[in-house]
């Protein structure tokens, strides 16, 4: 039988670990299930990656990275700033649910017992919250926004998300996407001073 090549088994665990979290949280994942699921033996599993810790942390950077390659798109397509925020924001919010909040929300708690996901964690977020930022310092810059503080909007905007995701993820039947969206234009209107006519 024929060896897969190294970075194909790699993504293959990968993806693996990730269906193991979200089936079990991170909390159970277990190096065992993680190689059952695939036919492989535990040992090929520590082989390419050398601790579970290592293999959630690695997990979780990829599917992240996924999720930013998606932010980089439509951060470069053309078009209105108050557009690009409210899609960069739809992105990031969970009117949606989609396994990538799981992840996160999972992670987000497991980070608090282990500072080497806590920093990657963290280095991920920071780049959803900058664009944010930038988006909102653009729309400053061109008039469209009147906002004071582009970087404490962008965090209230982004922090508003996050509670919002916990409800819809975390707690069946307490927060709808209608909600969330009409939440999070009210919100937008507030900090950034948007008119009827630009809403």
């Amino acid at each position: 039988m024929k060896r897969k090549e190294v970075a194909v088994r790699r993504e293959e665990i990968l993806l693996a670990a990730l269906d193991q979290v979200r089936s079990r949280g991170i909390a159970g994942v277990r190096a065992a299930d993680v190689a059952r699921s695939l036919g492989v033996s535990t040992a090929l599993v520590f082989y390419h990656f050398g601790t579970l810790e290592a293999l959630i942390i690695e997990a979780f950077r990829q599917a992240a990275e996924r999720n930013l390659a998606v932010l980089r798109d439509e951060l470069a397509r053309p078009g209105p700033v108050g557009e690009r925020l409210r899609a960069v924001l739809a992105l990031y919010g969970p009117a949606e649910p989609t396994a990538g909040w799981h992840l996160w929300i999972e992670a987000g708690a497991a980070a608090m017992r282990d500072a080497e996901l806590r920093e990657v964690v963290q280095r991920l977020d920071l780049r959803w919250r900058d664009a944010v930022v930038s988006l909102i310092t653009e729309g400053v810059a061109a008039g469209e926004f009147r906002c004071p503080d582009p970087h404490g909007a962008a965090w209230r905007l982004t922090a508003l998300l996050d509670g919002l995701a916990v409800q819809v993820v975390a707690r069946e039947d307490t927060v709808t996407a209608d909600d969330c969206t009409r939440w999070v234009e009210q919100a937008l209107a507030h900090e950034l001073a948007l008119t009827a006519e630009v809403r």
